[in-house]
């Protein structure tokens, strides 16, 4: 038996028919849960600041499909952090969403779950492998870490991947024109 969210559901993403760039993550935050908008906290500014948005790109439907592994805020462990999206999720919505979604031309993966879920074997050995060796891919398909805070020491230490977000930016840039 599944257990039930810890929160009454709220399911949160966004995207149109007409989506150019598609961005699937992890689950929502509370801070998304609450107001309803995806990447609405500093994690979400990372993320904008790599792709070189601002909030009013960033929303707009039809630039930017953000389908998450799980729309719903999926709860915290016992160290507070947040749990991984539910697993019923994935396999009930994301081939439906690509089918919806013709109109993508670029597709963010961003944290393992959804690495995991979206590149399977075709994944390197872990997240840092793989976001390094993105260009293995595809120009349309783009493996990123999550924009989290909790991964501050990480971006710190791969310096390697602010030079990669240049190639990001000139893509998103590309895209929307």
């Amino acid at each position: 038996m599944v257990p039930p969210l810890p929160v009454t559901p709220n399911p949160v993403l966004q995207a149109s028919r007409d989506s150019r760039i598609r961005i699937i993550g992890q689950a929502p935050g509370i801070r998304a849960h609450d107001s309803s908008l995806t990447f609405n906290d500093p994690s979400g500014d990372r993320l904008r600041d790599w792709l070189g948005v601002d909030r009013e790109s960033f929303y707009n439907p039809d630039n930017f499909a953000i389908t998450p592994m799980g729309f719903c805020f999926p709860g915290y462990d016992k160290h507070g952090s947040d749990l991984p999206p539910r697993k019923e999720c994935g396999p009930l919505w994301q081939e439906k969403l690509e089918a919806a979604l013709p109109n993508i031309q670029l597709t963010l993966i961003i944290g393992m779950y959804a690495v995991k879920w979206h590149l399977g074997e075709r994944a390197h050995r872990n997240l840092t492998e793989t976001v390094r060796h993105w260009p293995d891919y595809g120009p349309n398909l783009m493996p990123l870490p999550h924009p989290s805070w909790r991964n501050n020491a990480w971006i710190k230490k791969h310096d390697w991947f602010s030079e990669e977000l240049d190639a990001l930016k000139t893509r998103v840039r590309d895209i929307l024109g």
